[in-house]
């Protein structure tokens, strides 16, 4: 935030007038601050009620007057003034204005460059260590992907019975007779793929004679 009283900062040129921007407000002291103030004036000095009151007033109308030049784009205020008064007894009207800008600072090595705009030009400057990081998205390789469980061709896994179910004896059966079909497979295959002997080939191959006559 940049607020000056003057036409023009030092290190920065301006590229852009925005226009006038303000804030204002309207204060009034209640009513025990102006008695302790009152009481304060019989003495002489300064008044704390009344200086907090004033202080809080220009802190607001800044704030508002700068608000409006951010919706505006600007970066800075330019000429900035307060200017004060009363609208009715005991109530005082506090604003203050100035023209919105946009400031640009110098880098190093142009005309008219400063310490300060030098160190904010480089700040503003985007580089490598600004840049913006993205985060890489790995791609799940098939490894970390679910596997199917392989599924036992012509054999049918009975279902276990939900707790506290008795299964009846057509279940019993059917589990039996699945358990004895998972049992005998392995041994099915294992027999195909034994060697027969010579005796067994040629048995089977008088069995095949017979079949053709």
């Amino acid at each position: 935030m940049i607020i000056v009283t003057s036409n023009g900062i030092p290190g920065y040129r301006i590229e852009a007038v925005l226009g006038e921007v303000m804030g204002m407000t309207v204060r009034s002291a209640n009513f025990g601050s102006n008695i302790t103030a009152s009481f304060r004036s019989l003495g002489g000095g300064e008044v704390p009620e009344y200086t907090r009151i004033v202080y809080d007033s220009r802190n607001e109308v800044m704030n508002r007057m700068w608000g409006e030049c951010v919706k505006r784009g600007g970066n800075a205020v330019l000429a900035m003034r307060f200017d004060t008064g009363s609208i009715a007894q005991g109530f005082t009207e506090v604003c203050a204005y100035g023209t919105a800008v946009i400031a640009v600072p110098l880098a190093e090595g142009e005309p008219g460059a400063t310490p300060q705009s030098i160190a904010r030009a480089a700040a503003e400057q985007p580089g490598p260590g600004n840049w913006p990081q993205m985060e890489q998205q790995v791609d799940p390789g098939e490894g970390s992907r679910p596997q199917a469980e392989p599924a036992e061709s012509g054999v049918r896994r009975p279902e276990a019975s939900p707790p506290g179910y008795a299964p009846s004896e057509h279940q019993e059966n059917e589990r039996r007779r699945a358990a004895e079909q998972q049992a005998q497979q392995p041994q099915q295959g294992a027999d195909q793929q034994r060697p027969q002997t010579p005796e067994q080939q040629r048995r089977n191959s008088d069995d095949s004679w017979l079949d053709l006559n």
